[in-house]
């Protein structure tokens, strides 16, 4: 209890419950932890396309992104042709099972595409992924 009976009923509460205070942090924890993989996720605009029998996630290394705008972004950063392929060079050679996950806009050019994988299989990666947004299956 916050408080206590008997003799003293007239004195003032010099104790904090903090149980109220514990509540609210833990609801707000909870909510920045569901919204933070949306954030994340939402930091490069990308339109994926949609297919039924999409795979699960892979775990990845190398997280390649093409926009419509033909940006090139490596794990987040800007980067170029010459620079992934020189990247890429490097984490193959120290890395064997070196994964790449390719999201490309749906408006790109199949052309584009095709470069982007062409330069990661050529640089050392053996397995990669086309990310897509997986489209809800009607039952």
């Amino acid at each position: 209890m916050a408080f206590q009976l008997g003799e003293g009923d007239d004195d003032v509460i010099a104790t904090i419950n903090v149980v109220p205070f514990v509540d609210i942090v833990l609801v707000l924890l909870i909510i920045f932890m569901l919204t933070s993989s949306a954030i994340v996720r939402a930091s490069i605009p990308v339109e994926l396309p949609t297919a039924a029998s999409g795979g699960a996630t892979v775990p990845s290394t190398l997280n390649l992104v093409l926009t419509v705008e033909g940006e090139l972004f490596l794990d987040g950063r800007r980067t170029d042709h010459a620079a992934l392929a020189a990247h890429v060079a490097r984490a193959a050679a120290g890395d064997a099972e070196l994964q790449a996950v390719i999201s490309a806009d749906t408006r790109i050019d199949y052309g584009r595409v095709v470069t982007l994988i062409d330069t990661v299989k050529q640089n050392g990666v053996k397995t990669f992924a086309l990310n897509i947004e997986r489209q809800p299956q009607a039952d």
